[in-house]
């Protein structure tokens, strides 16, 4: 226990440039507080005691506004950021060093039995309010844009952004922290392309108008011309 805060404390200082002091840290970090409590109720379900250790996992939520199920499985120096509306069900897996910002959730698509939570590789960083769904694996350092739906497996060293989730980098560099605004966005790229072709129609209509108006416009004044000479 006391290496898992020294781990935790060590990580929160190296990730989080507001945390001043270890007692900061300590008092004042509902996800390291969550994580301890999530380390208590763990124990308590591998030794099936379930009524207690959801009691404890319950009292973790109304403390922190983090809701683990203590049958989750969660690897060393997880960071959770804020932490504020995070869910995380019961078979999820989370490896080593990840990071999950506020109002991140790894659930369930139904009622199904087994392994039915997201498997999440070392290193993987998901972004604000993202939802991972399902028995599907995210492999290391995936980053998971914010507002993101994941319903597919990812493979190791991805981007996925969007609604549903796609993969918009592969095999890219190792990034340690996810820069929010420099993550693609598909959405925004497929509407600013089709502006552009709008754009082209309506220059295209226009030309045509043009020329549809031209020898309309020198009907009239032959016609007068010819009234005139009359």
């Amino acid at each position: 226990m006391f290496r898992t805060i020294r781990e935790q404390v060590e990580t929160i200082r190296l990730e989080d440039p507001a945390a001043k002091s270890i007692l900061e840290i300590l008092f004042c970090y509902p996800g390291m507080q969550a994580i301890l409590f999530h380390k208590f109720s763990h124990w308590l379900y591998r030794k099936r005691r379930f009524v207690l250790a959801r009691m404890v996992s319950q009292t973790a939520r109304f403390l922190t506004g983090i809701e683990i199920h203590p049958g989750a499985k969660i690897g060393r120096r997880l960071f959770i950021d804020h932490g504020m509306g995070i869910v995380v069900g019961e078979t999820t897996e989370i490896g080593d060093d990840v990071l999950l910002y506020q109002g991140v959730t790894l659930g369930g698509t139904g009622n199904e039995r087994g392994k039915r939570h997201p498997t999440l590789g070392n290193g993987v960083v998901v972004g604000a309010g993202a939802k991972i769904l399902g028995n599907i694996t995210l492999g290391d350092c995936v980053k998971v844009g914010a507002g993101s739906v994941v319903v597919k497996n990812v493979p190791p060293n991805s981007t996925v952004v969007g609604v549903p989730g796609r993969v918009v980098r592969s095999m890219g560099e190792k990034i340690a922290t996810l820069a929010h605004g420099d993550l693609p966005d598909p959405e925004g790229q497929r509407i600013d392309e089709l502006m552009r072709r709008l754009q082209l129609l309506e220059l295209h209509v226009e030309s045509l108008e043009a020329q549809h108006r031209a020898p309309c416009d020198d009907t009239p004044l032959s016609s007068n011309k010819h009234h005139s000479a009359s």
